[in-house]
This record gives structure tokens, sequence and C-alpha cells, in this order.
């Protein structure tokens, strides 16, 4: 099979050394002659891998001893619900700043369980801009104030952490975690889906400040309160032990780049490369996003003649470049370059983009 390099939003490219451990420890996992898949979660060999696992994911984001670290399911957008059962903690509002498609998911979900109060967007001008701080209205009475650091389907990132006071900033960080360095201890929680850049779909990962446990709404499910989590060391239900497993070998993958200081430095060559072809393409492609907020991992973009997109999805993948169809939302393209995506691969994307304006431009 010839090479392709994958640019799909998530489920997404896992790095190739990981799979290929995966691939060798498949049938016999330490010496046990089974597979991680097929083993008790309660037992030794699985718990050693589940605490090596928390431990690697403190160590890359240094996470403080005062943070509870927990590997659950549901996904990100669980995670809409779950936030505000467990963290409201007998407030009614919360304050949410709307940035785009999973911006609004978030408050569409939490509206069920409190008042919303939206202190900022930026619908007006269709997501291309993060709004700054100074232009929010901000509650005196939030529970917590949530924002969404990377929108997969917009293509903004925020690269500024906002001042909430003593209210806790709560981040939905599925889609760059791990992909720069983060200052958890200016967070009150910070959740997200894994499928992006830490493995497999199916696992979901909550960093929560300890003082924020402990008053969950008393409706809120069982394997979905923080607490009771936290209690039985994230495992009062059967976790998604082989997701858990990847997850950790991901960690180990990003620990052998540099850490996150490392990732950080690709990412912005990888950014840079292609937001380039895209600037300097004489208007043949178009990125609407104002370039202090555009997205290292997310990067949508638009032909100018959108009777060309068919065509450029099909020659694009017969020249093994997968996952650009951009989302049904916005339209247009999508490349998605976390932290699997090698620079050659968003190398290869340029070379075809300029290859293609040459022949249709």
């Amino acid at each position: 099979m010839s090479r392709v390099f994958n640019f799909s939003a998530g489920p997404a490219a896992i790095p190739e050394p990981v799979l290929k451990q995966a691939q060798v420890e498949l049938l016999d996992f330490r010496g046990t002659g089974m597979s991680v898949m097929e083993m008790s979660h309660r037992g030794k060999v699985f718990t050693d891998v589940a605490r090596e696992v928390v431990s690697d994911f403190r160590g890359l984001l240094g996470i403080p001893a005062n943070y509870k670290v927990l590997f659950l399911q549901g996904g990100g957008k669980g995670e809409f619900s779950i936030v505000p059962l467990n963290l409201l903690r007998g407030k009614k509002k919360a304050d949410y700043v709307n940035t785009g498609h999973w911006s609004a998911g978030a408050i569409k979900e939490a509206s069920k369980y409190c008042e919303v109060n939206v202190a900022a967007s930026s619908e007006v001008r269709k997501f291309t801009y993060i709004p700054r701080q100074q232009d929010w209205r901000l509650s005196s009475d939030a529970a917590y104030v949530h924002i969404c650091t990377n929108e997969t389907i917009h293509g903004v990132e925020y690269f500024w952490t906002p001042e909430t006071g003593q209210v806790p900033l709560v981040a939905d960080a599925s889609s760059h975690i791990l992909s720069r360095p983060m200052d958890v201890a200016r967070y009150g929680c910070i959740y997200g889906g894994a499928q992006k850049n830490i493995g497999p779909s199916g696992l979901t990962f909550v960093i929560v400040r300890e003082d924020l446990l402990g008053g969950a709404h008393p409706w809120t499910p069982s394997v979905f309160d923080y607490t009771q989590q936290d209690n039985n060391d994230w495992m009062l239900n059967t976790p998604p032990t082989f997701a858990v497993y990847l997850a950790g070998l991901t960690f180990k993958w990003l620990a052998a780049q540099g850490g996150l200081a490392g990732m950080e430095r690709v990412n912005v060559q990888k950014a840079e490369c292609l937001y380039g072809c895209i600037d300097n393409s004489a208007g043949f492609y178009l990125n609407t996003i104002a370039k202090e907020d555009r997205s290292r991992m997310n990067v949508p973009f638009f032909l100018k003649d959108e009777k060309l997109n068919a065509l450029f999805l099909e020659e694009s993948l017969a020249a093994g470049l997968a996952g650009l169809k951009g989302h049904k939302a916005v339209g247009g393209m999508r490349a998605s370059i976390y932290n699997a995506v090698s620079l050659e691969g968003v190398q290869a994307l340029v070379d075809f983009m300029n290859a293609f304006a040459k022949r249709h431009g």
C-alpha cells in the first residue's frame, strides 16, 4: 500500500511508532500471553499500566499535585453535561464564551442545568476570531467560566489564558491538548476527548482541581461524578482499557520528541508551512480566520472557485492525502495537523496544493 498522510479531524492520526508497538504487544502483553484488551482492569498488570499512564500524563503537562486526573468515557460532548453537574456546586449560573460549533454545543447542554450567561461571542463575524477579554461581560455570581481553547471546525485557538479571578476557568481542550505547554494551575478544570492528540476515540481525560470536588448534583450518574471516580481511581466502572494503554504509549512517544516544548516547535513549523501556502496562493486558497487566532491544529480553507472542490478532494486522495473535506457546518477543506501528522506530511500537502493551483488557477 502506498503512503497515506491522514489529516482527519478525529478520530485522527496516531503516531506510527505507537501503532507498531501496539501491534507487537497485541497478542502477548509483557509476557502475560494475552492482550491488554483481555485482562482485568483490576489486576496488577493493568493497574500498573494505569498508574504509569497517569504519571506520564502529569509529567508531560506539569500537572500540580492538587489536581486530580481522571480517564473516563462519554467524550468531550458528554462533558458538556458532566461539567455543570459537577461544578455548579449549588450555584445557578455559569459563564460561557462562544467561539464556534463546540462552544455552542457546550452552551446548549449547560442550559439544561443552569442559567448560561454568554459572556462573549464571535458569532456575528462567523466565528473567525477570539473575542478579547476586555469585551467579555462576566457575571459576579457564576460558578465557573467555560471556554473551548481550540475550535476544530472553525479553526480558532486561544494562545492566551483568560483571567477569571476566584471563579474557576474551565476549558474544553480536546483538540490541542499536548500540542504545546499549558499552565494547568490557571484552570479549575481541563477536559477533552482523546481522539485528537492522545489516542483512539472512547477515552476522555479530565484534570480537575481537588477543591472543586464533592459538590456534584445529587442527580449526577455515579460514573460521571468526579468525586466518586476519583475515590475509585477512575475505575468505578470498567474503563476503556485498550484506549488507556494506547494513550500511555503516546505519552512516551511525546516524551521522546522533547516533551511538549519540542512538540510545539514542530507544530509551529507545520502551521507556518501550511498557512504560508494559503496566504501566498494569490487568492486561489482562502483562510478567513484572524491571523493571531489561527489554530495550529485545524486549518480550514476554501478554494476561490468552489466548483473545483470535488476535483481537489479526488486528486488529493489519489495523492495519498486523506481526510481533507471540511465539516458540513462550514464547507470547504480542513487539514487537521495534530501531533502525529509529520512535517513531511504537511509538506506533501503543500506541494500538492501548489501543483493543483498551478494546474487550475
